[in-house]
């Protein structure tokens, strides 16, 4: 199909339902799991790998209430369980000192940005399930929507473009933590190792934001152009 043929609109979204899922993944992945984890160490005396095994139940609850949810277990959430299984896998190799599980953390960033651009050679690459993760409501008319955007061409391209970005930074963000952890002291890099995670996170979605928005207006520019010059080509042969 032309890269010039119009989008459909979006259907009317759910504001409620996407507004609780949201909140919900980020309770139970994000936030439920750093309390957990401090508390068990900082105030029972757990050792880093045990309380990183046990504060990582929280995201598979928040999959298994998606899936109960909505009744289907998408592709964002298998991806999500199968890196909680890498992680917890990575954590109880090797030796479990305080650095050596910020060399593990690094590692796990590094695999997704492999994941990432493994998943350039898949019929979709990964960021797309990513997107029609947080960019719908999560309703079988928005999930049908975003499935039905595939068929352009100029979304296609940016969602590869994306997950190429992902991918490439996810690595170099792996890289410099592994180095920095060797660099920095250990009491240094326990501080400043969340900063770079969240803050790559950040910068990525930000970027991602605006580069979707600038894609859709190129988009609507050259279907415009197309149109008027479809218009113009009809005139003249009246």
């Amino acid at each position: 199909m032309s890269t010039a043929a119009v989008q459909p609109s979006p259907p009317a979204r759910s504001g409620g339902a996407a507004a609780a899922g949201l909140i919900l993944t980020i309770a139970l992945s994000v936030v439920a799991p750093i309390i957990t984890y401090n508390t068990l160490v900082d105030d029972h005396g757990w050792s880093e790998a045990s309380a990183l095994l046990v504060s990582g139940a929280w995201p598979i609850l928040d999959s298994a209430i998606m899936v109960a949810w909505r009744r289907k277990l998408d592709e964002f959430a298998i991806v999500t369980l199968v890196f909680l299984g890498i992680t917890a896998a990575v954590s109880l190799i090797g030796a479990n000192s305080t650095r050596a599980l910020l060399v593990k953390d690094s590692a796990v960033t590094g695999l997704f940005g492999l994941l990432c651009l493994a998943t350039l050679l898949a019929p979709r690459p990964l960021m797309f399930y990513f997107g029609r993760k947080f960019g719908t409501d999560g309703t079988p008319a928005g999930v049908a929507y975003y499935n039905g955007l595939w068929q352009f061409e100029g979304f296609r391209k940016a969602q590869r473009h994306i997950t190429l970005v992902w991918g490439v930074v996810y690595l170099i963000e792996a890289a410099v933590r592994v180095a920095l952890s060797y660099a920095l002291s250990t009491s240094t890099m326990v501080t400043l190792s969340p900063f770079l995670i969240y803050g790559t996170l950040g910068g990525l979605a930000l970027w991602t934001v605006r580069f979707v928005k600038r894609t859709k207006a190129e988009g609507a520019k050259r279907a415009a152009a197309a149109a008027a010059a479809a218009e113009q080509a009809g005139g003249s042969a009246a």
